[in-house]
């Protein structure tokens, strides 16, 4: 091998080598922008879980609730039917002290805004437990996207220096860009792209 030759073999290698370091550098970012989305997507499946669990627990007081309306108030129209048609004022009167007892009790049941606790309310308490489990899941999506996108961007940054293909280094900066972008979605518009 001539002078000429190791010389040209020499500037090839060090041009191999800088670009490698490159490539190295940028599967470290994305492995970094991967572990990030990874970690946000975790959470906002957690968060999800969570919130379906809330809502289906208010949703099952709502229904107990429900049954026990329907349950004093069904006894109460069955009292007020022995009230009418006793004769005696006294059973009379305590009947009808009764019918007024269970009447409120339906009514506080149907809407206890003290508490908390009444079917207005729980229901209300439902319907937010969703929306928040509703916008978790989404934000999920967007995570798990960008996460695909940022493994297939290192699979690819690796590719290139097995490769030496500049072309799958560009691929792979571009669909960790893509992996931002949905990572930020997810983030701060989860809505904004509707993926499943």
């Amino acid at each position: 091998m001539s002078a000429h030759e190791s010389m040209e073999h020499a500037e090839h290698a060090e041009h191999a080598s800088g670009s490698n370091k490159k490539i190295a550098l940028l599967i470290a970012v994305i492995a970094l922008c991967l572990a990030l989305s990874e970690t946000l997507g975790k959470g906002a499946q957690t968060e999800s879980i969570s919130e379906n669990v809330a809502s289906a627990n208010l949703w099952a007081f709502f229904q107990a609730k429900s049954i026990r309306l329907t349950t004093i108030k069904t006894a109460a129209e069955q009292l007020q039917v022995q009230a009418d048609a006793a004769t005696d004022a006294a059973v009379k009167a305590a009947l009808t002290k009764r019918i007024e007892s269970w009447q409120k009790t339906a009514a506080r049941y149907d809407d206890e805004p003290d508490t908390g606790e009444g079917r207005k309310q729980l229901a209300e308490r439902a319907k937010h437990a969703e929306h928040a489990r509703d916008l978790a899941m989404a934000k999920y999506h967007h995570f798990e996207v960008a996460s695909a996108a940022f493994q297939i961007a290192i699979v690819l940054a690796s590719a290139t220096i097995i490769t030496g293909m500049m072309v799958l280094g560009w691929g792979a900066g571009l669909l960790m860009l893509a992996g931002i972008a949905f990572t930020a979605i997810g983030l701060f518009a989860p809505h904004a792209v509707h993926l499943m």
